[in-house]
């Protein structure tokens, strides 16, 4: 919700201006529009009313859902002496704009070190902070001062320990549920939270149990048992619930349009699409980006422009949603036509949307494109930005300019992370420069103090492999403080394939087999490095070893997109309607290069 508050206008003679003022300050801590809340900032330090203790908390809360937290933070550390109020809304402001987790927990020890006691307001929003696996320590250390300071008395402290245990995966999930059976008031939040964090693990038995056991449903219950439901792969369930609900909302319908869209039974999505009562962009947005991930460029356009016509504009949800699904699928179009839409309308993209864009463009192959939505984000780039455009460059062979780029973007400030040393070493192994890849990845502890992941190493094993340093790469395989998983192990064997080194690619195979017994693919890849060395007989036993797997390599697909729509092919595909013309133009494709002296490899 965006409120408007008035702000300029000349003020009536009988009005005092201190009313005027007060009558903004009742709603400023709702205010979503930056402009409007730097005019009454104006307005408030004029008045001498920044530190006053009534105003500073609502103007807190006004540049935390607008975003600009050093604004927020600005107007605490002008307070001489905050109380427990204040320090709970910058750690709520912290926590709701997921800044490092550091901030929240050092302004609740500052709170401490001032001699302040933490209320039942301050645990829940420092439990916002906790939102994965790696926060289990911090909730176990909140659930000890609950503990200490009695705060069980109000209920929204223990529904709130019980949502952050869950959310830190099976490892927090036995905390919650001790918890929940010990608590001798539950609420209808209390059900849900436990519910929720049993479905997010998997347990989706324990949640039907508990669902079936619940004194009073609302509409979050169904709706988390829906999602449960379709992450789970149960569609006919969820239907089931689905039309059972005596009401449904927006989120009722973009879950079950959501579960469909992930099943690829676009039918069935499209059907519920058509049948929501009242379509939000949250909806929109599924349905498009369904059709995008599934390749269906046509009706994804369709959607977009119907969209429009709806009067619905996107928002930065939708547009980072649907430019991935566009990116992943190589839909150029639908994102070209997206990107004109936000100029026309002079959409103010965030970071996360623009770094989206040019990740978009750069698989799509429009590197000139990427190239101008990071040249035109001067004051918004971030090292997401740099990386995107360093990843682009690596992928299409621009090794030069992907280092030439890293360099400006050390020159201008910004930290290179372990993503954008993957870009790099991707960027050398694609254009072949084995001692610029050297010198990236040697650098990254020393110079940076990045410590090399599993990803680096396979990067650079890649670069070794392909560059003809067999016994390098081998050595740097040996040595890495992780073991090597089959992705690697199978980069290597394929460089062996590509430098017919047999003796090391029976060495490498014999560790992948040990990881992948099964892997079709890895036999056949030993049986044409076999193959190319002449040894038939070996070529054979492998041959034989493969069908002992029982498995068969599958098919790689190929796919293009030609007039909106996507075509996918695969190796002797013949479920293509224009496949007979395919295949005499393959026909005529090889009688030319054929006449031009061209002999094809016969090996598998």
């Amino acid at each position: 919700m965006q409120m408007q508050i008035p702000v300029g206008g000349r003020v009536p003679t009988w009005f005092s201006r201190r009313r005027l003022l007060e009558e903004k300050l009742c709603y400023l801590h709702k205010c979503t529009n930056l402009n409007h809340v730097n005019q009454i900032l104006a307005q408030i330090l004029k008045a001498n009313l920044h530190r006053d203790l009534f105003v500073a908390p609502k103007l807190i809360a006004a540049f935390s859902l607008c975003r600009h937290l050093t604004a927020a933070v600005n107007v605490f550390n002008q307070l001489p002496h905050p109380n427990v109020h204040l320090y709970n809304c910058i750690i709520r402001a912290h926590a709701n704009n997921h800044s490092h987790p550091s901030l929240p927990f050092n302004a609740f020890l500052q709170m401490q070190k001032s001699g302040l006691f933490p209320d039942n307001f301050t645990y829940p929003s420092l439990l916002k902070a906790c939102i994965d696996s790696s926060s289990l320590p911090l909730v176990r250390m909140i659930h000890a001062h609950v503990e200490k300071f009695g705060l069980y008395g109000d209920i929204f402290v223990p529904n709130s320990l019980i949502d952050s245990y869950s959310r830190c995966g099976s490892s927090g999930l036995d905390a919650a549920m001790s918890l929940f059976l010990a608590m001798e008031e539950r609420d209808v939040v209390t059900w849900n939270s436990m519910i929720g964090g049993l479905g997010r693990c998997g347990e989706l038995e324990c949640a039907c149990k508990l669902f079936d056991e619940m004194p009073e449903r609302d509409m979050v219950s169904r709706n988390t048992m829906l999602d449960g439901y379709t992450k789970a792969g149960e569609r006919e369930k969820a239907f089931e619930l689905f039309e059972r609900m005596p009401e449904r909302n927006v989120v009722s319908w973009s879950t079950m349009v959501c579960g469909y869209s992930k099943a690829g039974d676009m039918d069935m999505a499209r059907v519920l699409f058509d049948r929501c009562p009242g379509q939000n962009v949250v909806l929109w947005t599924t349905i498009i980006a369904g059709y995008a991930e599934k390749g269906n460029a046509r009706e994804a356009t369709e959607l977009y422009g119907k969209m429009e016509e709806a009067g619905l504009r996107p928002d930065d949800g939708f547009l980072f949603s649907i430019l991935a699904a566009c990116a992943e699928s190589g839909m150029l179009e639908l994102g070209r036509r997206i990107h004109t839409s936000v100029k026309k309308w002079r959409f103010r993209c965030s970071s996360k949307v623009l770094n989206a864009f040019i990740d978009m463009y750069a698989k799509c192959g429009c590197l000139d494109a990427a190239s101008e939505v990071f040249t035109g984000m001067m004051a918004k780039r971030d090292v997401v930005s740099w990386n995107s455009m360093i990843q682009g460059f690596a992928m299409h062979g621009h090794g030069k300019k992907a280092l030439e780029l890293f360099s400006r973007m050390v020159d201008e400030g910004f930290e290179p992370d372990r993503c954008t040393f993957i870009g790099l070493l991707c960027a050398c192994t694609h254009a072949g420069l084995v001692d610029e890849g050297r010198k990236c990845f040697y650098s990254m502890e020393k110079v940076y103090g990045i410590v090399p992941e599993i990803e680096h190493y396979g990067c650079m094993v890649d670069l070794l492999g392909r560059g003809g340093h067999l016994e390098e790469a081998f050595t740097l395989l040996r040595s890495m403080p992780m073991k090597p998983n089959a992705i690697i192990l199978g980069t290597l064997l394929n460089a062996c394939r590509m430098h017919n080194d047999v003796d090391l690619a029976r060495a490498v195979c014999e560790q992948l087999f040990k990881l992948e017994p099964s892997d079709a693919g890895n036999y056949s890849l030993l049986s044409n490095i076999y193959a190319q060395a002449g040894d038939w007989m070996n070529v054979a036993n492998v041959r034989l070893q493969m069908k002992n797997t029982g498995r068969q390599k599958p098919s790689g697909a190929s796919f293009i997109e030609v007039e909106e729509e996507m075509h996918e092919f695969t190796v002797f595909d013949q479920s293509h309607p224009k496949s007979n013309d395919i295949y005499r133009m393959i026909d005529r494709l090889v009688e030319d290069l054929q006449q031009v002296g061209f002999v094809p490899m016969t090996h598998q």
